[in-house]
């Protein structure tokens, strides 16, 4: 006799419960972070073959990532075997297996080809012959948008993608060349299922009658084509679910449409919600920060997560002077902890806005022996356009390093082929190897192309306007490369500042590694201009001469001989990774770094994108189990300088019962939480500045003494020591500028504020 309530439901709290037992109308799980979706899916389709009766084959479940389908369909077989006839895919996959049985309907054979992004710009480039490869991977990109957001070429919207004319004839050019070769690319997996299904109804009917129940997981990631082929496949008597948390949507960049999910009850006339609160993660008090900042989202449905593990510690906010001091504090907190074996390597993961602000931590790890691992991306030193800048600069050093010669001289390209370069390795054997001299002596002799010769003057124009620099001088290569650049309009370039931060800048920007590098698609192109960005940054901490440019580069080599000698254990290893790749990860440790505005979020983001930004912050402090740390600089290297910096607007929106902070920027820490409405770095408790110092006491003031300067405005006491003629007292003013003063003499400049 069958049991009243199966055993495999047993485990589920009633929320759950009531998501898998639901049946009859449209479904939308609405499943916060840590809730256990995935066993309710996994669930659900066990129950629907066991209970419900229904044919495994007539469950069609779909989900983002191969890993999720995997994983899905193992754990709903450990409930029923039968589950194995499900067919549970990705979009894509999904899209091919549909392609291979009724392509013809489209104009497709089944033996298609699905062209990968390689291919994609190789069919443009000759479409669009005589453009820079930069200019074609654009065009590529944005016809992988459109196709994201069903956007043919005769389409009006498509002047949201790219306004420019020629792009609307370029994308149907390949569109027309693509048909001809009967090849399709990953959005033709989903955009021409849509078509045919369509344009062809006794096809839609046929797998309407086949799948009598359809599940999407992740929906908040769905795009546009994505939610039309799951309209199209769905009749009126399909069960549809969907399960997804429109609080983790933070992939627009990809195509991703939140308003999928926030919009399902609309779509789908007569849809049930439930909400999946109950939180098995993080404790209470990371939940409500977390909640607190995405409460000020007004695209949302809303909910509540509940705590399963309790109330937690206050997760703690800490202000630090700098990066630097960012650095040290997150080394000093994990060493501490592992060392009193509070936690391993594994337990902590520091999480940051761009891959470019990778560079300090790992700096800082391989001096200390801290282990780590970057996810998602390589590491530092590893990436394509930091080994081209610094072959750059090493050439610059020794011309005759023939290896870095060999990687930048035509990159981007001038049309130097490998034949030429062997020309001129050769002829530099007759003056001691230096290929800058055998390039000059042996100009008029050498036999290359006019294209070349060209090339290698440009390229050579780089190195010695980049030793001019070094000698004190100005370069001019930039200035004409800039003039004939035919991208230049689009180009934003490099930010120089400080130090040898000039010569690094002007070269990566005269070479056109800058422009090649950020001329990628829009994602990448941005990520590895922040890269470059902040290589030019840890430059300008040294000096701009020839001495300065050996000491950066053998910093640079210390560091990476410290990397490839440190022991490889990715089982046990500090995480290093971007908010966006934690997405679906946990960590029983988060410190959350580099919260300031202009940083997280940027500067640029409002309305919906910085909606998204606040479900970004949302998604890194849910990856927290039992703790959560916050930091915020006073100032940070950007653009080559250091430059002041503002608190995050999160931090305001944090509800102020929900941090500790730990004001590291003023050496001392208070347990008071933060207020909300009057967020400023420099408050804090009097009582606990400056105690039992002798010298402040005899100077008359003291740390985080709060002041005012008629030229400089407002500001604070960063220090009090002693010195021959009397205490000494810095100053940090509240536009980044700092400056000293002799208390005897010259304090009366300064009006006293009071101590809060």
């Amino acid at each position: 006799m069958r049991e009243t309530t199966p055993s495999y439901l047993e485990p589920l709290n009633p929320e759950q419960r009531r998501a898998v037992l639901h049946t009859g109308k449209p479904l939308l799980i609405l499943a916060g972070a840590g809730s256990g979706k995935t066993r309710v899916i996994t669930t659900k389709i066990a129950w629907l073959i066991r209970e419900q009766g229904m044919d495994p084959r007539s469950i069609l479940a779909v989900t983002f990532t191969n890993k999720a389908a995997r994983e899905m369909a193992e754990r709903a077989v450990l409930i029923e075997p039968r589950a194995a006839d499900a067919m549970l895919r990705t979009f894509h996959s999904f899209g091919a297996w549909f392609l291979r049985r009724n392509g013809s309907f489209g104009g497709l054979n089944s033996s298609f080809v699905i062209y990968d992004d390689d291919d994609v710009v190789s069919l443009l480039s000759g479409i669009m012959e005589n453009s820079l490869k930069a200019e074609v991977k654009q065009c590529a990109h944005h016809i992988s948008r459109a196709k994201d957001y069903f956007i043919s070429p005769d389409d009006p919207l498509l002047a949201r993608i790219d306004s420019r004319k020629k792009f609307r004839s370029i994308y149907a050019s390949y569109e027309e060349r693509m048909a001809q070769i009967g090849n399709v690319d990953f959005g033709d997996l989903i955009k021409k299922p849509v078509d045919i299904l369509r344009s062809q109804p006794e096809v839609a009917q046929r797998f309407r009658d086949r799948f009598k129940v359809i599940m999407v997981d992740e929906y908040q990631d769905a795009n546009v084509a994505q939610f039309h082929l799951l309209k199209e496949l769905c009749g009126p008597q399909t069960y549809v679910c969907v399960v997804g948390d429109d609080d983790q949507s933070i992939y627009r960049f990809r195509g991703a449409e939140v308003k999928n999910i926030l919009e399902f009850p609309e779509r789908f006339s007569g849809a049930d919600i439930i909400r999946l609160e109950q939180n098995y993660r993080s404790t209470g008090r990371i939940l409500k920060a977390a909640s607190s900042v995405v409460d000020h989202n007004r695209g949302r449905l809303g909910k509540t997560l509940r705590a399963e593990k309790g109330d937690g510690s206050l997760p703690v906010l800490t202000y630090l002077p700098d990066q630097d001091d960012e650095a040290l504090f997150c080394a000093d907190k994990i060493e501490s902890s592992v060392k009193k074996k509070e936690t391993n390597w594994s337990d902590w993961a520091i999480l940051y806005r761009t891959n470019a602000q990778s560079l300090g931590f790992e700096t800082l790890f391989l001096r200390r022996g801290i282990p780590y691992r970057v996810v998602g991306s390589l590491k530092f030193y590893e990436r394509e356009e930091i080994k081209d800048a610094l072959s750059l600069l090493s050439f610059l050093i020794n011309p005759r390093d023939e290896v870095n010669f060999r990687r930048v001289v035509n990159k981007p390209t001038r049309g130097v082929g490998p034949v030429t370069v062997d020309k001129i390795v050769e002829a530099a054997d007759s003056c001691g190897g230096d290929l800058m001299e055998a390039w000059h002596n042996a100009l008029r002799n050498l036999d290359v192309t006019q294209k070349a010769r060209a090339g290698l003057d440009a390229f050579f124009k780089v190195i010695e306007d980049g030793k001019a620099l070094l000698e004190g001088g100005k370069g001019s290569s930039e200035k004409n490369n800039e003039k004939k650049s035919p991208a230049k309009k689009k180009y934003k370039g490099l930010v120089s500042g400080t130090g040898l931060s000039d010569c690094v800048t002007q070269m990566v920007r005269a070479s056109g590694l800058a422009e090649y590098h950020e001329m990628q698609d829009e994602v990448t192109g941005n990520n590895k201009l922040s890269n470059l960005q902040e290589l030019v940054n840890a430059a300008s901490e040294y000096p701009q001469s020839r001495e300065g440019l050996l000491e950066f580069l053998e910093d640079i080599e210390l560091d990476r001989s410290l990397r490839d000698n440190a022991p490889e254990d990715a089982q046990n290893s500090v995480t290093l990774i971007t908010f966006h790749n934690t997405k679906g990860l946990e960590f029983k440790r988060v410190i959350m770094t580099g919260l300031e505005q202009g940083i997280f979020p940027r500067e640029d983001k409002k309305d919906e994108e910085l909606e998204e930004e606040r479900r970004l912050f949302y998604v890194g402090v849910t990856r927290a189990m039992d703790e959560l740390y916050l930091t915020s600089c006073l100032v940070r290297r950007m653009y080559g300088k250091t430059m002041p910096a503002q608190p995050s607007l999160f931090l305001h929106e944090i509800d102020k019962n929900c941090l500790q902070i730990d004001n590291r920027a003023f050496g001392f820490q208070t347990a008071r939480p933060m207020a909300r409405h009057s967020f400023n770095p420099y408050n804090f408790e009097s009582n606990t500045a400056g105690k039992n110092n002798e010298v402040e006491e005899r100077s008359g003031w003291r740390r985080g003494q709060r002041l005012f300067h008629e030229n400089h405005g407002y500001g604070a006491v960063m220090e009090v020591k002693d010195s021959e003629d009397g205490p000494i007292v810095r100053v940090r003013f509240d536009n980044g500028k700092e400056t000293r003063f002799l208390s005897e003499y010259q304090g009366r400049a300064f009006e006293k504020m009071g101590d809060d």
